[in-house]
Parts: structure tokens; C-alpha cells; sequence
């Protein structure tokens, strides 16, 4: 083995169903930099698509009571897609309501560990029919769990933005804006995204624009803007950010702003992440450079849709 080029040792773990209860009953700190989650693997994704339609309406009908609403941070921009919801969904029955607070506890749990342990927790983006039930929740988490933490550690709750998405960079922005009126830190993990086939064939089934980027170049410059915005937000100790990318010239952009910015290589607010097994000459020189690197790990059955995001064949999404 070349001794001269550096190991990277500090895994993220992706959470399937079958790592809940591991993170729950074993320390795996010591090389772990962030774990990343799917709420869907903790809540049926009926329940999150269900909960999702209730906000959608109210965005559009202010007057729209929920009664389980809680304390989070903006969820939709101006420009976000409504056309989840083409009416008024029905009120949650007791049983949706119940297997809801079933799967809010289940990640209260899980922020709870990650706290004791001082590793991040990384709600990862699914497809945008669950999306905000998947902010709600994670937002109401970030500032429960986030805002006891100083400039100098990183929160323990972190969102993700698909930067493929045409309000992605109005959310975050939104989002941020709110979390720093209350003086919480904010951190998000950046991706390409990874539901592009998907999110567009519901779109188009029912008659409106895809709510996609519809250029690579468009994709590209939400993505390097917002990275850019998150490391202005690290170097004022307002954020942190997870810059999950395989593409050579994300990289690229982020280290030389964060090296202009001051931000210090030892700085845990700044992560590169790729999948284990992709980009490890992304992976290997931005270590070289100094910065915190980590790769993927998935632990259970998972759907191989960052890889195919990832392939040539698919280049708008470049999944991270």
C-alpha cells in the first residue's frame, strides 16, 4: 500500500430498517463522522405521503387547522410544488396520527443517541410527495436537539437539500434565515438527488412541470450556490454542512472557498461525503488537502438508486 496517501477511516452509515435498532443498542462513535437516516424507515411512507398532503393544503389555505402542529422551520418556498394535493385531504384518523407519533418518537430516539454519542444525524430527502412531512419532522428535531450546541460543535440534526430541485436553494435559504432569527445552527447535507425518474413521471401524470432542473448546468449551479451560501454560514458559525458529491469540480469550488473563507481543514462543520466504492481519487485529494472526508456505507437492504443516479446514462442527477 502507498503509506503516502491517506487512509479514510470515518465511515457515514446510511440507516435502513434493520440499523434502528443497532444505532440503539451499541456505541459505533468512534469511527463515525454523521449517520445518515430515512424517516421512511421508521414511519410508513403512506403516513409521510398522507402527512405531507395536510401542509401542502394549508400552504395554499392558511385557514387549515392542524392540531399536531408543532414549532419547526419554513418547509416550502413561494415556488415549491403543491400538485401533491389537488384538493382538501381528509383529517388524520386516529390510527395515522398514532402510527405518526409512533415514528416522531422512534427519531426523537435516535437524536437522543446521536447527542449522547456527539455524531450528527443526517435525515436524508426521499421522494418529494413525503418531503414535507420528512422536513416537518426533521426541522422540529433540529431545533429541539441543535440549539444548545456553540459555534465550535457541530448540530446534531441535519437536513438534506436535492439540489436538482428547482426551490432547493430558496428552502434552504428560508430555512436557514429562520434557524439563525432563533439562534439555532443549522446543518444540512447537500445532494445532486436521487428521485429524478420518479418525481418527474408523477409530475407529468398529473399535467404540470417537472419540478427538476431542466438543464445538468442548472443542477450544477444550485448545487456549487448552495454549497457556497453553507460555507458563508460555517465561517459566521451559523452552520455546518455535509457536501455529499462525486463530481470533480463541487469539490473543487468547495475547498478553495473554504481555504479563502479561513474555514480550518480541522473544521467538523466542513464534510465531504461519496459513496464507498465511487470517487475515492475525489475522496483521496480532498484528504491530502486536509479537509474531513467520509464515505457512504449502507447497512441493510437498500434500493440501488444512488448508483444508477450516479451513472453517465443519468447525468442530471449525479446522485451526490
Amino acid at each position: 500500500m502507498d503509506r503516502s496517501m491517506p487512509m479514510i477511516t470515518n465511515p457515514v452509515i446510511v440507516i435502513s430498517r434493520s440499523f434502528y435498532i443497532l444505532w440503539n443498542q451499541q456505541s459505533l462513535s468512534r469511527h463515525l463522522r454523521v449517520v445518515t437516516m430515512k424517516i421512511s424507515a421508521i414511519c410508513p411512507i403512506g403516513i409521510l405521503e398522507k402527512v405531507s398532503n395536510l401542509p401542502n393544503w394549508q400552504k395554499k389555505d392558511p385557514s387549515l387547522n392542524l392540531p399536531w402542529e408543532l414549532n419547526t422551520l419554513p418547509i416550502f418556498s413561494d415556488s415549491s410544488p403543491l400538485y401533491h394535493t389537488l384538493k382538501k385531504p381528509e383529517p388524520s384518523t386516529p390510527e395515522e396520527e398514532r402510527d405518526l407519533e409512533l415514528g416522531h418518537q422512534r427519531l426523537l430516539k435516535l437524536c437522543q443517541r446521536s447527542e449522547e454519542l456527539n455524531v450528527p444525524l443526517s435525515v436524508d430527502a426521499e421522494d418529494t410527495f413525503a418531503q414535507p412531512a420528512i422536513d416537518y419532522l426533521t426541522y422540529f428535531s433540529a431545533l429541539l436537539y441543535n440549539s444548545n450546541r456553540d459555534s465550535k460543535r457541530n448540530p446534531i440534526v441535519f437536513g438534506t437539500i436535492q439540489a436538482y430541485l428547482k426551490d432547493a436553494r430558496e428552502r434552504l435559504l428560508l430555512a436557514s434565515k429562520a434557524a439563525e432569527k432563533m439562534g439555532v445552527p443549522i446543518g444540512f447535507t447537500l445532494v445532486r438527488g436521487a428521485y429524478m425518474s420518479r418525481d418527474r413521471k408523477l409530475a407529468g401524470k398529473l399535467g404540470f412541470e417537472s419540478p427538476i432542473h431542466n438543464t445538468i448546468q442548472e443542477t450544477h449551479a444550485c448545487y456549487n450556490d448552495s454549497a457556497s451560501f453553507m460555507l458563508d454560514k460555517i465561517a459566521d458559525g451559523s452552520g455546518a454542512v455535509v457536501l455529499a458529491t462525486h463530481n470533480v469540480e463541487s469539490g473543487r469550488l468547495a475547498a478553495t472557498k473554504a481555504r479563502d473563507l479561513g474555514i480550518g481543514k480541522e473544521n467538523e462543520r466542513l464534510q465531504f461525503a461519496q459513496l464507498y466504492g465511487m470517487s475515492e481519487a475525489l475522496s483521496f485529494g480532498l484528504k491530502n488537502a486536509g479537509f474531513q472526508v467520509s464515505k457512504y456505507l449502507t447497512i441493510g437492504p437498500v434500493e440501488l438508486r444512488k448508483t444508477e443516479g450516479s451513472s453517465p446514462l443519468q447525468p442530471l442527477v449525479d446522485s451526490s
